[in-house]
């Protein structure tokens, strides 16, 4: 059962982190992530709306085309069996936990189909509604937060528009586990990708698009 009374994580100084630009934490994340054997990874997903670079179907719901949004996500598909390849012979699955509010925003409802994706080569991915995550926003919403085989924690930064922005990474081992236990026990008391996207977002109509 999930720990409903499971204590606040520490708090994310950055002073007890190393800030790493765009470039630094994206080789710095893949360096560690590949080094990984026979531990499992975490990521937790809060914000509703983020603008991805270099990928096609981000960028066909950003002009506003639902269609080509959907379809173009198939070129991710030999690059997640890849990835997927990779983390059995490591031994490590990559658990992630989506929070969402509703109604969904078009980028939600849209990154919804994308994971679907993911969960299909491999990832384990939850999905929890904004509201039982409350009691870990006593103080604000919940960070982007990775964590890299119950060693390294990033807090992914992104821009008020939402690119990615770069990263501060912790190691400090009470940081970590901190926060590696808070996104297991949301991914605890979530539900599983699959129902949830069968009933939630299969039936839903195209959203109503606007150009960014």
């Amino acid at each position: 059962m999930p720990d409903l009374q499971s204590p606040r994580p520490p708090l994310l100084d950055p002073a007890r982190g190393k800030q790493l630009a765009l470039d630094a934490y994206e080789a710095d994340f893949w360096q560690r992530y590949t080094q990984i054997h026979g531990r499992d990874s975490w990521k937790l997903e809060r914000g509703q709306h983020f603008v991805e670079q270099n990928s096609p179907g981000r960028e066909a719901l950003g002009r506003g085309d639902w269609e080509s949004a959907i379809r173009l996500l198939d070129v991710r598909r030999e690059s997640l069996r890849k990835d997927g390849e990779q983390d059995r012979r490591q031994r490590t699955v990559f658990h992630r936990v989506r929070v969402v509010e509703q109604p969904f925003t078009p980028y939600i409802q849209w990154e919804l189909h994308s994971l679907r994706l993911n969960a299909e080569y491999g990832e384990a991915i939850r999905v929890i509604d904004a509201t039982k995550a409350a009691r870990f926003e006593t103080g604000g919403l919940l960070p982007e937060l990775v964590v890299i085989g119950g060693e390294t924690l990033y807090q992914v930064v992104y821009t008020d528009e939402g690119v990615l922005d770069g990263g501060v990474r912790f190691t400090e081992p009470e940081m970590v586990t901190g926060w590696e236990d808070a996104i297991r026990a949301l991914f605890e008391e979530g539900e599983d990708l699959s129902s949830y996207f069968e009933r939630e977002v299969a039936p839903l109509p195209p959203p109503r698009l606007t150009t960014e």
